[in-house]
């Protein structure tokens, strides 16, 4: 057998022939990337002393994250990524109701696994950083790392409006550009359009929450912080965060 008959055959042994199979598969994919670049570049806060450094890496690489992710699976599941633009595409009817707890599922799933990922990769940068403990609060925290916290002076009450009218402004961003009565983008930029409205939501909407805009990209990486040793407090309300 040839090379290229081999690879054929290989090939089609590992084709996934069920569509919703391959779409969960492909949002999983996007998902990660989008979470694991994320929090990767969160993760500098250890290896970097100027605060404002920290946060242009985290929102410049947060905006590029969403562009790839797109590019990745954009067309296989529409790269939803997030939880809120699944049930937005739902009540607009893009998207079956019946699909929103999978892709749910999934894109929280992705997040938990990217947030592990970048555990594993700045494991002894984060012990070093925490002087040997996982605290979420004080000035060595680092579970800030993966999950977004208010600063101190934001009430619960300013944190959910914070998140709502930053969500908001993201989806209504996002459905004008997918209108095709508006003016078009040019095709295949369109991911490039939604980086730069994300980045426009980071840098004018930041300061209360860390803007995640995405209840997977929070939840996931809360959860993996969780059984990973920061405990129960990452649920919390932590004021005073140092």
């Amino acid at each position: 057998m040839s090379t290229a008959a081999f690879l054929a055959r290989v090939r089609g042994l590992l084709r996934i022939r069920n569509r919703l199979v391959r779409e969960c598969l492909a949002e999983l994919l996007s998902t990660f990337v989008l979470i694991v670049i994320t929090l990767g570049c969160s993760a500098q806060k250890i290896a970097f002393d100027d605060t404002r450094g920290n946060v242009i890496t985290a929102y410049v690489g947060s905006a590029i994250a969403v562009m790839v992710g797109v590019y990745t699976a954009g067309g296989i599941s529409g790269a939803h990524m997030n939880p809120a633009f699944s049930l937005a595409m739902c009540l607009t009817g893009q998207f079956p109701w019946w699909k929103l707890p999978i892709f749910v599922i999934v894109q929280t799933l992705a997040s938990f696994i990217a947030a592990a990922a970048v555990y594993v990769l700045y494991y002894d940068a984060i012990w070093h950083y925490g002087n040997g403990t996982l605290t979420v609060s004080g000035p060595r925290e680092t579970a800030s790392i993966f999950a977004t916290y208010p600063v101190d002076y934001v009430s619960v009450g300013n944190g959910f409006l914070d998140q709502v009218i930053g969500t908001g402004v993201l989806l209504v961003g996002v459905m004008g550009l997918m209108d095709a009565r508006n003016k078009p983008v040019p095709k295949g930029l369109e991911p490039v359009v939604v980086a730069l409205l994300v980045l426009s939501i980071e840098c004018s909407m930041g300061a209360n929450c860390g803007c995640p805009l995405n209840p997977a990209r929070d939840i996931g990486p809360r959860l993996f912080t969780y059984v990973a040793g920061w405990g129960p407090e990452v649920f919390r309300w932590v004021e005073g965060r140092g």
